[in-house]
């Protein structure tokens, strides 16, 4: 199991990476602009929308120094900006991650891996 921990005055307190993930992702997907998660099949260099049960592979949680790294590969609206949605995207997701985990965010990375036009 990896996972994000933090001593307190009670304890240890360990965060799952994928209970992090989860949490963002549905975070992002709130965000204006975002159509979903992209899954890269880094073999074939394919990418593909991800399903919601499946958006957390789109996620990558890292610890570094006691803070969280978080790498997002999304797909965005057709027509967006795409620095809008990457602002709103970073500060949706550091301010409710944090209040969420208690745990710094030290940087976002956002990959946009396409765009789609949606319905």
């Amino acid at each position: 199991m990896k996972a994000s921990s933090m001593d307190t005055h009670m304890g240890n307190i360990a965060i799952d990476n994928e209970v992090i993930a989860q949490y963002a992702g549905s975070v992002a997907m709130e965000c204006f602009g975002i159509v979903g998660m992209a899954g890269v099949n880094v073999k074939d260099g394919l990418v593909k929308l991800l399903k919601m049960d499946s958006m957390t592979r789109g996620i990558k949680v890292l610890l570094h120094n006691n803070k969280l790294i978080l790498n997002f590969h999304v797909i965005v609206s057709y027509g967006v900006s795409i620095l809008a949605v990457s602002d709103n995207l970073i500060s949706n997701v550091k301010y409710r991650v944090e209040e969420f985990t208690g745990i710094e965010i030290e940087k976002i990375n956002i990959f946009v891996e396409g765009v789609r036009v949606i319905d």
